[in-house]
């Protein structure tokens, strides 16, 4: 939270599973609308949190499968763990375990539930410090409420016990709590879900809420009963995350309009000089031309050399240096080479900074996808304003491999 200065404009909390992340959708074709469009206008002065029922070693299992954004926080293990960071590098909130730790006693709960027969344990993989967890039917959970802690189910059939104030909502209220301590408290929540173990976050007062048309019916009995004359609360016509942009334009909380849904193949700019939009905008032409999605035409890479200064340096992660427009020329063969290869391109943490009063570095990580596999970079691009027109010029592109990243084919590195 401490990423951005002032109140955030929007808090995002959405759970990840059949809400955020589509499994019947291989592609990830909403994911990636999601990914494009929180990137060009939301990350610079919103948070992104994850509130799901995964455990933290089973998110960061689900990171390396789907194209996920790096949160600013991710809640786990329904509620009972908060990191800041969300990506290869995590803090917890040793504080928020303390206070679960302060009304939990593990061994008591694990004796207590075996009274019941009818609770199967999930594998150990799924058990946490503050989180005990079952498999058990619908009809015969609703029978067990008489433990003295948080009993959570969800999507007909898993069990979940917690400590008392735990959960997605606890947790959530109490990061709500910690921003307005610090004078950060956000101009608008929109909480997102699918199943049981969501329900009470839309109960948080000030927030708005999406459940998607794909969500179960534990929710959707919940909210008959709870929530169906509340206007703040949205039955989404689509599935996940097309339900959470649905929602962003339902509520007004700012643009609902994904890059990849308009992109301009022939002006890149946009009035506002904002260079989140633009690295966006141009690394998905990129991929349009890669999988041959844009015609072949010298219009289109002579487009992509006014967007550069004839003097700028391209830094191959390899450590390749040379001008901008001998890479864009590279461009040429490579038209169409990605169609048949499931090739995409996603940009995570964004951010851009003033270096001087007309000029801005922009950050952000760059991947990959190609044949089921993702490559990885860091890259920094210095943009500055140049010209009557007021529009920005990449005049430096920096590269390095993340991780163990590095293409098998360097000439097909290119951007």
């Amino acid at each position: 939270m401490d990423r951005l200065d002032g109140p955030p404009r929007l808090i995002l909390v959405t759970d990840l599973d059949c809400t955020l992340v589509d499994h019947d959708d291989p592609e990830n074709t909403h994911l990636l609308r999601f990914n494009a469009l929180w990137e060009a206008h939301y990350r610079h002065d919103s948070l992104l949190v994850y509130s799901t029922g995964r455990s933290l070693r089973s998110y960061l299992s689900l990171r390396k499968k789907r194209p996920l954004l790096t949160p600013d926080i991710a809640i786990t293990s329904v509620g009972s763990e908060i990191v800041y960071g969300g990506g290869e590098s995590m803090v917890s909130d040793d504080v928020w375990e303390a206070r679960l730790g302060e009304m939990w006693n593990r061994d008591i709960v694990v004796e207590e539930t075996s009274k019941f027969p009818q609770l199967e344990p999930q594998p150990e993989k799924s058990q946490e410090q503050h989180k005990v967890s079952f498999f058990v039917g619908r009809e015969q959970a609703l029978e067990i409420m008489k433990v003295d802690v948080k009993l959570v189910y969800s999507n007909d059939y898993a069990f979940d016990v917690l400590p008392r104030g735990a959960g997605k909502g606890g947790a959530l209220t109490y990061l709500l709590e910690k921003l307005e301590i610090e004078g950060k408290q956000p101009s608008n929540i929109l909480v997102c879900g699918d199943s049981g173990n969501d329900a009470e976050l839309f109960n948080i007062p000030q927030a708005y809420g999406v459940m998607v048309s794909n969500s179960h019916k534990e929710l959707l009995q919940w909210h008959e009963e709870n929530a169906k004359d509340n206007p703040n609360i949205f039955l989404a016509s689509e599935r996940c995350a097309a339900g959470i942009i649905e929602a962003i334009q339902r509520f007004n909380l700012g643009s609902s309009a994904s890059p990849r849904d308009f992109l301009d193949t022939e002006n890149f700019h946009v009035e506002n000089l904002n260079p989140a939009h633009e690295v966006v905008q141009f690394y998905l032409f990129y991929e349009r031309w890669r999988c041959g999605e844009v015609e072949k035409s010298d219009k289109y890479l002579q487009n992509i050399k006014s967007l550069s200064s004839p003097l700028g340096i391209f830094v191959h992660p390899s450590g390749v240096e040379k001008p901008i427009h001998e890479w864009i020329d590279e461009m040429e063969k490579l038209h169409g080479d990605g169609k048949e290869k499931q090739f995409r391109i996603w940009l995570d943490a964004v951010s851009s900074s003033h270096v001087t009063s007309d000029s801005w570095l922009a950050k952000f990580d760059k991947h990959e996808l190609s044949e089921g596999k993702v490559r990885s970079c860091s890259t920094r691009v210095l943009l500055s304003c140049q010209g009557e027109k007021k529009k920005l010029t990449w005049m430096h592109i920096h590269q390095s491999w993340l991780d163990d990243s590095c293409s098998d084919d360097q000439e097909k590195w290119i951007f």
